[in-house]
């Protein structure tokens, strides 16, 4: 044989055997059941990784709210983009802004509680097939929703619901009680070089 020809061989067995490995492993994966997700971390990301899966609900002809904890002072892409969808995505943006632009901590307990309510029902409710708490952590790590509520609301929601949980800083117990949960890790960001927030990037 030639080299090329060794190469080729060498990975064909090599796949070969890799994918003996991962058909073996799939077999055993049989369980389907609503997944609660949590996707944290300094990183950007993780609400755009959210609402890609949102995307994907609508492809499967899926049922889907959306509720914003913090954002709701400005239009963004996706805001657009999901209502021309009505029948399958409620999008909410419920939120006045971060908290050190509000300046009122009342008020943001109130604003994170309405929010909360809203994303509660929906968790409950069988015919909604996921729900996506956006910016939830955020309401958490400050104390505007008591995590305690929280975690018995996944405990309770249905079996086949998705519930989709994003925002720096998640506490310990929130991801315990997830089934996956991811860390955005910050490499770079344009924000330090003074780059400012974009159309289609951030919003």
């Amino acid at each position: 044989m030639t080299d090329a020809a060794d190469l080729d061989a060498h990975h064909n067995e090599k796949m070969r055997k890799i994918k003996a490995a991962r058909d073996k492993i799939m077999a055993g994966k049989t369980e389907e059941r609503g997944l609660v997700i949590v996707h944290t971390g300094k990183g950007k990301g993780k609400t755009t990784a959210a609402l890609g899966m949102v995307c994907r609900m609508i492809g499967h002809g899926k049922r889907v709210a959306v509720i914003q904890f913090i954002k709701g002072a400005m239009q963004t892409g996706e805001k657009v983009v999901f209502d021309a969808f009505p029948d399958q995505v409620e999008f909410r943006p419920m939120g006045e802004g971060f908290t050190w632009n509000t300046q009122d901590r009342s008020r943001d307990v109130a604003v994170a509680m309405d929010a909360w309510a809203a994303a509660k029902a929906r968790i409950a409710d069988p015919q909604i097939d996921m729900v996506v708490c956006d910016e939830l952590n955020i309401a958490l790590r400050y104390d505007y929703v008591p995590l305690a509520e929280v975690l018995e609301a996944l405990r309770d929601k249905p079996e086949g619901k998705h519930v989709v949980i994003t925002g720096r800083n998640a506490p310990e117990a929130l991801i315990e009680a997830a089934d996956l949960a991811t860390e955005m890790a910050l490499l770079k960001h344009p924000f330090r070089g003074g780059v400012k927030a974009q159309a289609g990037i951030e919003f």
